[in-house]
């Protein structure tokens, strides 16, 4: 009789738009949003005494806080703490604890409050890569990859010509034609079980193609290297930023040239290991009992651990992007839960760059071989742009970047679409 609906919003303005579809006062509605949108946030390791008034305050403003059992008994020093709350109740927490005389409590308000302006994207801004202003949030940005090397898993490695610098500069003219917005090179392969290239090969390798395109194509470059001579060698060549896929924890000099450099630097997690990778002829090789105490948790505190060392070193925070390294050391299923709880990622208040391009967790999850993979990268690359991701790495540029552009279109409206259609 009355259509009711359950509504859903991604955020904060979505609420609000829809009280001013039924004519809410103006006041009413600065009151009301804030009691619509619901947060769950977790805390580690915190203290007995700060844990315990946590929860008292939490459940003194409507909210919830759930702590271990046992920490009312003291048989515990520190506990876990995970607060409910809207964004309502976590306004009114948050001076209370600052008015505590616990400094700990000072503490959790201030990252409590970071926490939320950061998984809201206030905190993104903008950053100019290769002379173009990235503009975090307004839209997904398209990385094509340039797989300089002999063996790259997806069969697409350009050391296979006989001149590879021409087919990278081929490959890279159709990447920009079709939508690329950074080129990502690289001269050494990651795929599971690969063997590492001495840094003399893979500047071989990449510096003539870095020379040749920075030459020939406006575009900005990526070097794909965890080596400081070869980053170094690279962004004198043409690149731009560096893509480190160990985040800083191969090479301790890479963090001081990138701070020199001022340029951006992309993040990768890590924990492969050639021990855990196995190898199936037809699909390729993935990883197998990797095991995690925490998956998000410990992927966003190791995350945490390289953006100290790249800002310790003077990288810009501004400068950094994140990557939960999809396929490095995670199982199948452990790269199915990434995706599916990416958004977590926002807490770090760094854009958010995702590569599942034609990776294991396709094939396995389908049983198809990397060459037949593209409507799977096609649907971890939506599921990916509608849970944050601000940066997508991937193989196949055209249909990427009209899988992108539709999904923009639903989630961020960056195209026009919607608004076109509310004229």
């Amino acid at each position: 009789m009355y259509n009711i609906r359950i509504l859903e919003f991604d955020g904060i303005e979505g609420l609000i738009a829809e009280m001013e579809k039924v004519d809410a006062h103006p006041k009413g509605i600065e009151i009301m949003a804030p009691k619509g949108i619901l947060r769950a946030i977790k805390l580690e390791g915190v203290g007995y005494a700060a844990a315990n008034i946590l929860k008292q305050e939490m459940l003194s403003k409507g909210g919830e806080a759930a702590i271990a059992s046992d920490i009312y008994l003291g048989e515990r020093e520190k506990t876990d703490v995970l607060l409910l709350g809207t964004l309502r109740h976590y306004q009114r927490l948050i001076p209370k604890l600052r008015a505590q005389p616990l400094p700990t409590l000072v503490s959790i308000a201030d990252e409590i409050e970071e926490a939320l302006a950061r998984y809201d994207g206030e905190t993104l801004g903008s950053i100019e890569i290769g002379g173009r202003l990235f503009e975090w949030g307004k839209r997904t940005y398209i990385m094509g990859i340039l797989n300089v090397t002999p063996d790259s898993f997806s069969g697409d490695g350009l050391m296979a010509a006989r001149d590879f610098v021409g087919a990278a500069l081929s490959q890279a003219e159709r990447f920009v034609e079709e939508g690329a917005d950074i080129l990502d090179i690289g001269g050494e392969s990651t795929r599971p079980g690969s063997a590492p290239v001495p840094a003399e090969e893979e500047i071989r390798r990449v510096i003539p193609v870095i020379e040749r395109i920075s030459e020939e194509l406006d575009v900005p470059i990526s070097i794909d290297t965890y080596k400081e001579e070869v980053a170094r060698r690279a962004l004198e060549a043409g690149a731009n930023m560096v893509n480190d896929v160990w985040g800083l924890r191969m090479d301790p000099r890479l963090a001081g040239l990138v701070a020199e450099r001022g340029v951006p630097l992309i993040l990768m997690h890590n924990r492969s290991r050639p021990k855990d990778a196995v190898q199936e002829e037809r699909l390729g090789g993935r990883y197998v009992g990797v095991e995690y105490e925490d998956l998000m948790a410990d992927i966003i505190r190791e995350l945490r651990e390289s953006i100290a060392i790249a800002i310790q070193a003077g990288v810009a925070l501004e400068r950094i992007i994140v990557d939960p390294g999809i396929g490095f050391g995670k199982t199948v299923e452990q790269n199915l839960e990434i995706m599916a709880r990416l958004s977590e990622l926002k807490v770090l208040g760094r854009p958010i760059l995702v590569g599942t391009s034609r990776k294991s967790v396709i094939g396995y999850t389908l049983d198809l071989p990397p060459d037949e993979r593209v409507e799977g990268t096609a649907a971890t690359v939506a599921l990916c742009i509608e849970k944050g991701a601000d940066i997508v790495r991937v193989h196949d540029v055209k249909e990427m970047v009209r899988v992108a552009r539709m999904t923009d279109a639903v989630v961020r409206d960056s195209w026009g679409v919607m608004r076109e259609a509310r004229r």
